[in-house]
């Protein structure tokens, strides 16, 4: 294993030789990571948790939030002391060495550029769901059917889905003109998102019958199907925490706004997707669809979807809130909740493309990825060229996968992250005792086992095909690093970085 270890005072040093415009306050941090947490997990993978878990995704988004929370708590110290970009690949080359940090860096494409990328198919279901609703809401307008094969990539029977395609580039535009801007636009998107969803709750909340409850836990809670399953698909909603400590080198008073912007941001959004989900679940019900011979159908798959013609059924819907409310006899509210998601689910498209940006500009830096990824933009002073190169892959993404296998895609990165920089704080609390910490994750030795132990249980419960799919990619990883990487290190040649 390389043990090359970069120390904190050489990381701290490399950031402000070659630094990011510090704009950001805690408002726009907690605003940055409402937008990216709110969003696919409850706009768009409320229908997917149902299909796999039923009424008990409740559960799904209690084990979820749960594990997220002890790894903020994590994030939140790790952050604080260590101030730049790059998010657990730099928390990881401080801590545990280049080999690891980059593993991490690698892994974290799977849980930015994928998670992106399924945003944006989720963004397009309701897109083309409020368009098919167009007369509704504007009564001189006409309704215009998307064909099914301009909606759907090649997984889900279709050609391309073009809608994912256009936003996810239009996104990425906006981050190339700038952060303070991109902050700017999400605190508008952000404010739409929790009145609307603020409105789903007090329509949906009185008409919750006990009965919809009933079986709560038809597929079980552990296993590849069931509660587990469904926490493990949904978890990756949570990550825009993580997308916050990755704007560290662009906020002011980092040790003081970072942890306000972390846990502020999770509580927010935790007691939202409770509430969405219980009114949700409770109003019009939640049962999974078994195929011919009684088996799970996979949510995405060309199965559900065929099980799916003519029925109402929430595990069928691509806008799910919005068809909760036109199923409770609230169509132009739910056309509404349609059009407030399709303004408010590219906020989380742009953090996660800018998370991913950071991440790679620091990997640059660092000498493990090539030069031209540190380049910054003249007149925007934005990491543009990282930017667009990771705007096209996400389009591409978008437009050819269904959001319930990048989904899952997703999660794999980012528990190996979220476990990696679990143990990254604990090591440094034996290694480095006496360094400031403006943030102290309480009681360390109960929090930081319980989230390495919380990202492994549900690393467990994805997809075997996923979990192949991981380390597939992990091994492609690493014969990068040791073809480039490990020779251009500029910590191997003790050269400091750029």
């Amino acid at each position: 294993m390389d043990l090359r270890i970069k120390p904190l005072d050489q990381i701290l040093a490399t950031a402000e030789k070659k630094a990011l415009h510090r704009s950001l306050g805690a408002f726009d941090l907690m605003m940055l990571g409402v937008g990216a947490i709110i969003g696919t997990g409850i706009f768009v993978l409320t229908a997917e948790a149902a299909q796999k878990a039923g009424p008990s995704m409740m559960v799904s988004f209690v084990i979820a939030g749960f594990v997220c929370a002890v790894t903020a708590l994590c994030y939140a110290e790790m952050a604080s002391m260590i101030p730049v970009s790059g998010s657990a690949y730099t928390y990881s080359y401080a801590v545990l060495g280049e080999l690891i940090a980059w593993v991490v860096g690698w892994a974290l494409i799977l849980e930015y550029t994928i998670a992106a990328a399924a945003v944006a198919v989720g963004w397009s279901g309701y897109i083309a769901g409020l368009l098919r609703n167009l007369h509704e809401l504007v009564p001189f307008m006409s309704n215009v059917n998307i064909p099914d094969a301009w909606v759907n990539g090649p997984a889900s029977g279709g050609i391309m889905n073009v809608p994912a395609l256009l936003i996810a580039l239009l996104i990425t535009w906006l981050l190339v003109v700038g952060t303070k801007e991109s902050a700017r636009v999400t605190s508008v998107l952000v404010c739409i998102k929790i009145v609307a969803l603020t409105g789903f709750v007090f329509l949906a909340l009185p008409a919750m019958h006990a009965s919809h409850f009933v079986p709560f836990a038809p597929n079980g809670y552990v296993g590849k199907v069931g509660v587990g399953a469904a926490a493990a698909s949904i978890f990756f909603a949570y990550v825009g925490f993580d997308a916050v400590s990755t704007a560290a080198e662009e906020t002011k008073n980092p040790h003081r706004n970072i942890p306000i912007g972390l846990v502020g941001s999770l509580v927010i959004c935790t007691v939202f997707y409770l509430l969405v989900a219980a009114g949700a679940i409770g109003s019009i019900g939640a049962q999974p669809l078994s195929g011919a011979h009684g088996e799970l159908l996979q949510p995405g798959s060309p199965e559900l979807a065929a099980a799916c013609k003519g029925l109402k059924e929430l595990v069928c819907s691509k806008e799910p809130l919005a068809f909760v409310l036109r199923e409770l006899h609230w169509p132009n509210v739910g056309n509404l909740i349609g059009l407030a998601a399709g303004l408010a689910l590219p906020s989380v498209i742009l953090m996660m493309i800018y998370g991913q940006t950071r991440v790679f500009f620091t990997m640059a830096r660092d000498g493990l990825l090539p030069r031209v990824f540190t380049h910054i933009h003249q007149k925007y002073r934005t990491p543009h060229v990282v930017t667009i190169f990771t705007g096209v892959f996400v389009s591409l993404f978008a437009a050819l996968f269904p959001v319930g296998v990048l989904a899952d895609i997703s999660n794999s990165g980012t528990l190996f992250a979220f476990l990696v920089v679990s143990v990254g704080v604990m090591m440094l609390r034996v290694r480095d005792p006496g360094r400031k910490r403006s943030f102290r994750t309480p009681a360390i030795w109960v929090m930081g086992p319980l989230a390495v132990i919380g990202c492994l249980f549900l690393f467990s419960q994805l997809s075997g095909y996923t979990e192949t799919l991981f380390i597939s990619w992990a091994a492609i990883g690493l014969v990068f690093y040791a073809s480039y990487g490990r020779r251009k290190s500029h910590l191997a040649h003790g050269e400091p970085s750029e």
